[in-house]
């Protein structure tokens, strides 16, 4: 059976203590917040949770902590990518036997994978027999898994999804043109959500609706009704804190922008820092602003 991913899919930090551990009291109380402010489901251990700064073991425990906390309607999907092969497989079959709904893989990065390449790696993980999500992501990862290759990979039954994130918008109505609805298309940069949902995606796999979930579903909920007009004014007093996903220091700034809305910790692996100076100061004041004009209907939100 295909499952049907839609809605809102936060990209969940991974929240750790002062001494580098995984803080599960921080985790679990992000992943509550966010269920009860309605999105659909949560990413663990992708890009915006440091995947990269984390061993297997650590991963494998992140997976368990927030399967342990969550039952019922909630989509699960395990980031599972590493730059060792052998470890994604190893970490999709973790994600599978914990109970998962899927994962969410990038092709090869390190070793620039031709295109065959791409397609063989995927077919290897689909035989593990978990619902995928491909994570396309050419800006960070110099790998675009471009049409083509899509429609190749589109015999694959396991590979259901496609987190979106070249950061061209045109490239929505190129999938849907080429490929039509073959695969679930969830826009990965937070500053083309109405972009990419008035085009027809699915979803978002949204950064900053770790810190504002009820603003990030509503938008989602007002582009789906056709009520443009209302998700417009929405996403304009939204889209100062969006594009502070669309940077290298993402984790700094959603770290940040969580520990202003209380929502978190600014913990974070090395070589991340937190962020200084004037950078922090313009992140503090973008989040000032934002908190300072919300709209009234979200006032409440913590």
């Amino acid at each position: 059976m295909i499952p049907a991913w839609k809605g809102v899919l936060p990209a969940l930090v991974t929240p750790f203590d002062s001494n580098g551990k995984l803080d599960k009291k921080q985790l679990t109380a992000l992943v509550d917040l966010l269920r009860g402010e309605g999105v659909a489901g949560v990413v663990v251990g992708g890009s915006t949770g440091e995947f990269y700064a984390m061993n297997v073991a650590e991963r494998i425990e992140l997976f368990n902590a927030v399967k342990a906390h969550v039952s019922g309607a909630f989509t699960l999907i395990a980031g599972t990518s590493s730059i060792n092969h052998s470890e994604t497989l190893q970490l999709t079959r973790e994600a599978k036997a914990i109970g998962y709904d899927g994962c969410m893989v990038l092709p090869p990065v390190y070793c620039l994978p031709t295109p065959a390449e791409v397609t063989d790696a995927f077919t290897d993980v689909a035989g593990i027999g978990l619902p995928i999500m491909i994570y396309n992501n050419p800006i960070a990862y110099r790998v675009d898994v471009d049409v083509e290759t899509l429609k190749g990979l589109s015999d694959i039954p396991k590979i259901v999804a496609l987190k979106e994130e070249t950061g061209d918008i045109r490239r929505v109505t190129d999938l849907r043109l080429a490929l039509g609805d073959r695969f679930q298309l969830f826009l990965g940069v937070d500053d083309l959500a109405f972009e990419g949902l008035a085009l027809g995606c699915d979803g978002l796999l949204a950064g900053v609706g770790c810190a504002f979930p009820r603003e990030t579903v509503a938008l989602y909920d007002l582009m789906k009704a056709g009520k443009y007009a209302e998700a417009l004014k929405l996403y304009q007093w939204m889209t100062p804190m969006l594009h502070l996903d669309v940077s290298n220091k993402l984790v700094q700034n959603l770290k940040l922008i969580d520990l202003l809305v209380g929502v978190g910790t600014e913990h974070m692996r090395l070589p991340r820092m937190p962020l200084i100076g004037e950078e922090r100061a313009f992140i503090e004041g973008v989040v000032k602003k934002a908190l300072d004009t919300r709209p009234a209907e979200y006032q409440s939100v913590a």
